[in-house]
């Protein structure tokens, strides 16, 4: 029976200091092994199987990317202004060994590394190139941190500034000069409005202007043309009135000159009939009548005429 129990118990402790040599080490992570308090070799991912009693792991290291952020610092620029400036730190592990072995508190190592540095970046900068200037100043830092914790099996990927909190007075004195900066630019872009549309108007009222005196320049000469026209066809229907009535006249006159001497009308007839053509005239005078002594001469303008007519004839 004692026999049975030693084996049953040598039989489990076996089990159990099996079971201990077996490590498994989950993904992103690395498991440090010591053997007899001497770096031995880095547990992977997966199963590892370590010596009971003479190999242990020491530390567990995560591989991931870690998001540290700082606690605000003070920091002094250039021209004395006390400013609380946190930092926000992504790093990751790429040496386990040397993050385990060669930093005793890495954490803290790189907030202090980062107040430090930042305080010497911030330093050669005044109050607004430090507003101004975030990309520079993270540029920088991360150069800066990358290198020193380097020998740390320590990659620092990326620094940011989280906030920049100037002293009160600071702030209301950039809140004022905002506000007036603001004014400013509505002043500028108000008298841009009203100074674009004051010469919008003015432009129209030209152009409607000249559009009207071309409208009425237009007009006129239309005007002038039409009446000149108007005067055209009066004058030349006037042209042809008269020169009809002095060819109705001289048809007329050929007409009488013509039944005259068709009719055979001898000198003394026409003597008479001129002499009756006075009389009535004479009639119609209420006192002497005085001949001129050219119409002596008119009784012979019949016989004259006459001869005329029968001159063309032959």
């Amino acid at each position: 029976m004692f026999g049975n129990l030693v084996v049953i118990i040598v039989l489990i402790f076996i089990l159990i200091v099996s079971f201990s040599s077996i490590k498994i080490i989950r993904q992103s992570s690395v498991g440090i092994v010591l053997r007899l308090g001497k770096f031995s070799r880095k547990a992977e991912t997966g199963i590892n199987f370590i010596v009971p009693f003479i190999d242990s792991i020491y530390k567990m290291v995560d591989l991931r990317e870690v998001v540290m952020d700082f606690p605000p610092q003070p920091v002094i620029t250039r021209d004395n202004v006390t400013m609380q400036i946190d930092t926000v730190v992504y790093y990751r592990v790429t040496d386990p060994v040397y993050y385990i072995f060669e930093i005793a508190n890495p954490i803290s190592a790189i907030e202090n590394l980062t107040a430090t540095t930042l305080r010497n970046i911030i330093g050669e900068l005044d109050l607004d190139e430090t507003l101004t200037s975030r990309d520079v100043i993270n540029t920088k830092l991360r150069a800066i941190l990358d290198e020193a914790t380097d020998k740390w099996g320590i990659r620092v990927n990326r620094v940011e500034l989280k906030n920049i909190l100037p002293p009160k007075d600071i702030q209301e004195a950039m809140e004022k000069q905002m506000r007036a900066e603001r004014q400013r630019r509505s002043s500028i872009l108000t008298a841009e409005g009203e100074k674009k549309s004051a010469i919008l108007l003015a432009e129209g009222e030209k152009e409607s202007t000249i559009l009207n005196a071309e409208g009425k320049k237009e007009r006129l000469v239309r005007e002038a043309e039409g009446q000149r026209e108007a005067d055209i066809l009066r004058a030349e229907g006037e042209a042809i009135a008269i020169m009809k009535l002095q060819q109705a006249k001289a048809e007329g006159l050929r007409s009488v000159f013509t039944a005259i001497k068709e009719s055979g009308v001898d000198d003394n007839i026409l003597a008479i009939r001129s002499m009756e053509a006075l009389e009535k005239i004479a009639e119609g005078a209420s006192s002497k009548l005085v001949l001129p002594s050219d119409a002596v001469n008119f009784l012979g303008t019949f016989k004259g005429i006459k001869e005329i007519m029968s001159s063309d004839k032959q």
